[in-house]
């Protein structure tokens, strides 16, 4: 009698370990702070400019980061809910345990830096870029991802679960075991990266021109 097999649940990535108790954080965003065990609340931090800032055990809520510009920043275990992060630069930056939820990242721009274990569940991520960085167990769900930029992005294993990705770049990524589910795939350019990645036939139909496009194929009504 042949063993059965049992589907394996994708991994989620890990939560932020946050402590019981937050002291509540300030609106000082220096170079070289380093921001332990607090809690932001409503603070408007836009418009910054720091380098080498640390926030570990953190938690943002309704927090203002739009416009801000950080440089080799690193979030441990840090937890974002409904913040405007619009238009913010993180360049080399290292994100651990992450989680953003209900926030808007219009226009923001993740550069040349490292995702491990990060949920981006029901944001608003359009025109954001996420050119040249690396991602590890990293989940997009319910984003609006449009026009979103993956140029030269490992995407190795991440899952995009009911996103819309309508026009997104993903020209040179690597995306051998990308999962995406659910998703608007109309428009979507650099689709020869495509390569490894898992699609439902569901999905497959949004494909269907850039893949006729990128081989010089025409339809016709």
């Amino acid at each position: 009698m042949p063993a059965t097999t049992r589907a394996t649940r994708p991994k989620e990535p890990a939560a932020p370990k946050l402590p019981g108790t937050l002291a509540p954080g300030d609106d000082c965003l220096e170079d070289d702070g380093v921001h332990l065990s607090a809690e932001y609340g409503p603070l408007d931090l836009s418009g910054r400019d720091a380098e080498d800032v640390e926030f570990d055990r953190c938690r943002f809520r309704e927090t203002r980061l739009a416009g801000t510009a950080l440089r080799r920043a690193e979030f441990t275990d840090v937890a974002f809910t409904g913040c405007d992060l619009a238009n913010l630069r993180l360049t080399d930056a290292r994100l651990h345990r992450t989680a953003v939820d209900g926030s808007r990242l219009t226009g923001t721009a993740v550069t040349g830096s490292a995702l491990r274990d990060v949920l981006f569940s029901d944001c608003r991520a359009d025109l954001s870029s996420f050119r040249f960085s690396r991602f590890k167990n990293v989940v997009f769900r319910d984003c609006n991802l449009t026009d979103a930029n993956f140029q030269e992005a490992d995407l190795s294993g991440v899952r995009f679960e009911r996103c819309r990705l309508t026009g997104a770049q993903f020209s040179n990524a690597v995306m051998k075991g990308t999962r995406l589910s659910g998703c608007d795939l109309y428009g979507v350019r650099g689709v020869q990266s495509f390569a490894g990645a898992v699609v439902p036939a569901a999905d497959a139909q949004g494909l269907l021109f850039a893949l006729a496009a990128a081989m010089d194929i025409t339809i016709e009504d």
